[in-house]
């Protein structure tokens, strides 16, 4: 269970958006929120891996390394 503020400008187009789809509200704020999630957690985890890169946490290849590595070096 989820329970948000919006601000009432959005709130009325939510409610106008509703009525006039015979949809509910929750429906609509359900598919924003899932239509969005993915771009969330990205944004959120190439922060954290970005952060582990910089602080040597984390190791990167160069496309030659990876090549060679799956075996598809020339």
């Amino acid at each position: 269970m989820l329970a948000l503020r919006l601000p009432e400008e959005i709130e009325r187009r939510l409610e106008a958006l509703a009525k006039r789809s015979g949809r509910s509200k929750s429906f609509y704020a359900r598919e924003a929120i899932l239509e969005h999630l993915d771009d969330l957690e990205a944004t959120y985890l190439s922060d954290e891996i970005l952060k582990r890169v910089e602080t040597g946490q984390e190791r990167t290849y160069t496309l030659d390394e990876l090549e060679r590595a799956l075996g598809l070096a020339d």
